[in-house]
């Protein structure tokens, strides 16, 4: 019996590198490769020796005789990655390939990286412990002599892996465990709490390394800009995660859930993660690692229906597949598509089999009548998808009251006491860094920060708030090879001071 890939896979291809029949895909050096949802296993070749699942950071791989009932879909989604049509581009074969015993050729192997022999060992400081800095610390320890500093704000390390996914999602989380070992590294000093460019400067950091990584993510959310936005009940989605996630530097009473009906303005998936908190039984979350004062407030929540507003048709949302087909298992939740607009069920119905969009076929569709309250009798909660649908205002006296949409035959108000907005992430400017507001983003050669020697990016403050965990594994790959080629070459400015004077500087300037 064959394995399946299900809905937690983060993309970091751990996988692929200990399959021995090559039988997943798409691999690192294919085009597919980082703009597919999740990877796939061929069952056609795939020989039940259950490497994958060994490998697989995040519990994503199961034999397929084993998947619950609501993963047995992805059995069906596994194998209809490999079921081309004769009208579908045919995957290109490399030229250099080795026939091997199975369906998929491999590639010849190909060394990006070759370092002299005298190489020395390098001090580099990776400013951030989330995953993307972490697979930049990895990439490191296991392929060079380096010493590694790693210095976080925050008193606990992870980074959005700790205080940006779900608490019903321990699965993702996991990918922390394999993060961690490198935290006790004997290579590896590690200083949270300490903020650089606020106890520690740019400077002084650079001073006592050879190459300083900037990790430090996205920590901004992305504005509406429409009128009320900044009243009473509205918050950011990401203020929400974490707040249930106990993110140090957001207040317990933080979130208010008295009101029974929630607009999250966005179709992510992290405005899916939030719906499916907000009408989640709090009891099926009481054994997760949710925060006590989060849980405390599910237990008293009025929140009866939440509204996911996006902009774009189904056929174009930005929820990934596998998340839509979570929530459709969410027990005693239902799920509405907003019938207001004909290309609404048009784009559903003429979906494909692989199509998002065909996930929502099976899905009650009505014309939602927002007068009726979403706490009248018989109603059980649930989550209303409307799409083509943009907010105008967010509407009210000094509380949100409704949120003024467009759509159909024109606009509308659908009353609410809180509107989340769920557009993404922003990076925020770095102290010494050159920032392009455009972007969010660190300017940037390759990793290299632009116009600086030693001084490099890595993860969403590099190429802005896209991708998975997995993502971050090729990003820190280009990065830390950036880094090395201009060791070699002998660009990075040599430290002036040591390991030791850095850790007495630490000591004394930590707040926390």
């Amino acid at each position: 019996m064959a394995y399946a890939i299900t809905q937690t896979c983060c993309n970091d291809a751990t996988c692929v590198s200990v399959c021995p029949v090559n039988c997943i895909r798409p691999t690192p050096g294919e085009r597919d490769f980082g703009s597919t949802e999740m990877l796939h296993i061929d069952p056609a070749t795939c020989i039940d020796c259950g490497a994958c699942a060994d490998a697989c950071p995040v519990d994503a791989v199961f034999p397929v005789d084993s998947l619950t009932a609501g993963q047995r879909e992805y059995a069906d989604i596994n194998a209809a990655y490999f079921e081309r049509s004769e009208e579908e581009p045919q995957p290109e074969e490399s030229p250099t390939a080795v026939p091997g015993p199975n369906f998929h050729d491999w590639g010849a192997p190909a060394f990006e990286r070759v370092l002299p022999p005298d190489f020395g060992p390098l001090r580099v400081a990776i400013v951030g412990t989330g995953p993307a800095g972490m697979y930049a610390a990895e990439d490191l320890l296991l392929h060079t002599r380096a010493d590694v500093t790693l210095v976080d704000r925050l008193p606990l390390a992870g980074g959005l892996l700790r205080y940006g996914v779900a608490p019903d999602h321990p699965a993702t989380k996991k990918a922390g465990d394999t993060f961690a070992r490198f935290h006790t590294h004997p290579r590896v000093r590690m200083h949270l709490g300490l903020d650089v460019g606020g106890d520690v400067s740019p400077e002084e950091l650079a001073a006592h390394h050879d190459a300083v990584i900037y990790a430090v993510g996205a920590a901004a959310d992305r504005r509406l800009g429409v009128p009320g936005e900044e009243r009473t009940g509205s918050v950011a989605a990401t203020t929400v995660v974490a707040w249930y996630n106990a993110h140090p530097e957001v207040a317990p009473d933080a979130v208010d859930l008295s009101a029974e009906r929630v607009v999250v303005i966005g179709n992510g998936n992290v405005a899916l993660d939030v719906a499916r908190i907000l009408v989640s039984d709090p009891e099926t979350l009481a054994g997760t690692g949710i925060a006590p004062h989060a849980l405390a407030e599910l237990r008293r929540s009025k929140v009866r229906e939440v509204v996911l507003l996006g902009r774009r048709g189904p056929d174009h949302a930005a929820y990934t597949r596998s998340e839509l087909l979570a929530l459709k298992h969410l027990p005693e939740v239902d799920l509405i598509v907003d019938d207001h607009d004909p290309r609404i069920g048009a784009a559903i119905d003429a979906a494909g089999p692989r199509d998002k969009a065909a996930v929502l076929r099976d899905v009650t569709r009505e014309t939602v009548d927002w007068s009726v309250s979403p706490g009248a009798a018989g109603r059980r909660r649930r989550i209303v998808f409307r799409f083509l649908s943009a907010p105008v205002e967010i509407r009210g006296d000094a509380h949100v009251r409704a949120v003024r949409t467009t759509g159909g035959s024109g606009e509308s108000d659908i009353p609410a006491g809180m509107a989340l907005r769920a557009i993404g992430y922003r990076g925020v400017p770095q102290a010494g860094l050159p920032f392009d507001e455009t972007t969010g983003t660190v300017r940037h050669e390759s990793g290299r920060v632009t116009g600086t020697s030693g001084t490099y990016v890595v993860g969403w403050i590099k190429r802005g708030p896209s991708g998975g965990i997995g993502a971050n594994r090729a990003c820190a790959s280009e990065t830390v090879g950036t880094l090395l080629s201009d060791a070699v070459a002998g660009t990075l400015p040599p430290p002036t001071g040591g390991p030791r004077a850095f850790h007495r500087l630490a000591r004394r300037r930590r707040r926390r």
